[in-house]
């Protein structure tokens, strides 16, 4: 992860003026990329209030607020690969500076929203600025920091996604205490004013210097395969079936048009990206790993909400305060993971995080209705510090592995693994949830009118909402729900550890240990761009 002793140091590329307010720049990079993580994770907080009728919310139906989360999702996963293909020809500071003006845009106007059909349009508006958002934050540090800096300055990226994560619902639950329900999207506009002032004056413009010529087909090829691929994922969580042809129709078809995209890039003269990178071994561990930790954590995200709201009865606020140690640990270790890797290795690093996290989602098997809150805690440190041992390290073996003139396609490829993996991971736990808590609680529903029997074994939401209109006849319904969803719980705990559990066997089977690290060379201008390639800032 570091330069060998034994290598001739390099001299420097960053222009000395950017090497000077690099930190301050990187300070300006995360509150970007905050709100961007942070308003993704704010809206499950909102849900119940936005599904109340006017004027308390907009009365949307559970289908509609699965599409005002999914809208965002489906728009952001299917242009982060564009995205970074734009940032590297036309300049990262530009494509920074636009995807924070349209996600602002859209703020404003999803906190606006008169109808659930209008959130579910802006939401997907503020997808397409958070697109353009995430991987030109990790794109103009790999422009900003010499080599030997970058996986601390990685470290400290990657810490404050983990931040934005557990305060979101901190946030929301702050905000819909004291104002309405438009107030979660409204907030972000102040921020991204603020943002943008500091982004025009402090961050340096920087781009591809040979970004040879465009590549039409194979940019449409990968927005197309994205987005079925994404769709076909949210649709089976929907679902919570992967059989049904509305779910298998655009899987396929988004399986085959990216089959089709890896052929096209193969054989072009110009492709959109190098292929070649996924044959060393490191590299397709890395963004592996990127993915299955994502799958594992975001589905235990999903069902811990329930488990602690729904179970335990814990406010939005309480909730996301429970889920800080996670935070915690990530703002802790992150920053210093590199001297960890520096001394052991990252095959042994992220070995450990992947364990430290399998325990963690295992640990939730053993969880009931009456846990210490104490233990919560704990498990949620474990978690945080596991992924604060393996984001860093992983991102600095995508990053690293290509040139710097390439950092905004190797930010595209990390956070689009990232992302079809967290979507993978709600999909497919979150079916795996319903199916077995549905098993469970439809020999509870004797006593529950025919009419809204089906709608009661939907989730525990849906049960909870059908016993609190039975009055004192439903209470026996009450606890039969809370036994059957922990039961669920328990099911999809142990299939999100075993998932950890996969991506602890591909790191410790094909990342570099400290040996291979010492011994083999980077490669020539790797992580290094000639200075024609930063545009130098103004000067404030």
């Amino acid at each position: 992860m570091s330069i060998p002793s034994g290598a001739p140091a390099a001299a420097p590329r960053v222009p000395e003026a950017v090497h000077r307010r690099r930190w301050v720049i990187l300070g300006v990079l995360m509150f970007s990329l905050l709100i961007v993580v942070l308003d993704n994770s704010i809206l499950n907080v909102a849900v119940k209030t936005i599904a109340s009728p006017a004027p308390t919310g907009i009365g949307a139906t559970q289908s509609e607020l699965e599409w005002a989360i999914n809208s965002y999702t489906l728009v952001f996963a299917g242009l982060l690969f564009t995205a970074g293909l734009l940032g590297d020809r036309i300049g990262r500071k530009k494509v920074l500076l636009a995807g924070i003006l349209v996600f602002g845009i859209g703020s404003a106007l999803a906190a606006l929203s008169s109808s659930p059909g209008e959130l579910i349009t802006w939401r997907a508006l503020m997808g397409l600025g958070a697109a353009f958002v995430m991987p030109a934050t990790l794109a103009v540090l790999m422009n900003v920091f010499e080599r030997d800096e970058q996986p601390k300055a990685i470290g400290i990226w990657a810490g404050s996604v983990g931040l934005g994560i557990a305060i979101g619902p901190i946030t929301g639950g702050v905000l819909l205490e004291h104002f309405w329900w438009g107030s979660i999207f409204l907030v972000n506009v102040p921020v991204v004013v603020v943002a943008l002032v500091a982004m025009a004056v402090l961050v340096p413009d920087s781009r591809d210097p040979a970004p040879g010529r465009v590549d039409p087909l194979g940019v449409v090829l990968s927005i197309v395969g994205l987005v079925l691929l994404v769709y076909g994922i949210i649709r089976g969580g929907e679902l919570a079936s992967f059989t049904d042809v509305t779910v298998l129709a655009p899987l396929i078809g988004g399986l085959l048009v990216l089959a089709g995209f890896v052929w096209h890039e193969k054989r072009s003269p110009h492709p959109s990206i190098d292929i070649s990178y996924f044959r060393k071994p490191a590299f397709s561990a890395a963004v592996a790993a990127i993915a299955l930790v994502f799958f594992a954590l975001m589905g235990v995200t999903f069902f811990s909400a329930f488990y602690l709201q729904s179970v335990r009865g814990y406010t939005a606020l309480e909730s996301g305060l429970l889920i800080l140690p996670l935070a915690a640990a990530q703002m802790i270790f992150a920053p210093r993971a590199r001297l960890v890797v520096d001394r052991f290795g990252a095959r042994a690093v992220c070995t450990v995080g992947m364990l430290l996290v399998a325990a963690g989602l295992a640990a939730f098997a053993l969880f009931d209705a009456d846990t210490p809150l104490w233990v919560l805690c704990l498990v949620f440190f474990v978690q945080g510090t596991g992924m604060a041992h393996i984001m860093p390290p992983v991102t600095v073996a995508v990053m690293q592995a290509l040139p710097r003139e390439r950092a905004g396609s190797g930010s595209a490829i990390n956070n689009t693994f990232r992302q079809v993996g967290g979507a993978l991971g709600i999909a497919v736990l979150g079916s795996v949830l319903s199916t077995v808590y549905r098993g469970d609680i439809e020999g509870h529903l004797d006593g529950v009118p025919a009419a809204a029997r089906d709608v009661a074994g939907e989730s525990i939401e849906a049960t909870l909402g059908i016993a609190q209109k039975l009055g004192p006849a439903g209470k026996p319904l009450i606890a039969a729900a809370n036994d059957a969803f922990i039961g669920a719980m328990h099911v999809t705990a142990l299939g999100s550890a075993a998932v950890a559990l996969i991506g602890a066997a591909v790191v410790a089977a094909f990342l570099p240990g400290r040996q291979d690290a010492q011994l083999k060379p980077h490669p020539a201008g790797a992580g290094q761009v000639p200075e024609a390639t930063e545009v130098p800032a103004r000067r404030s």
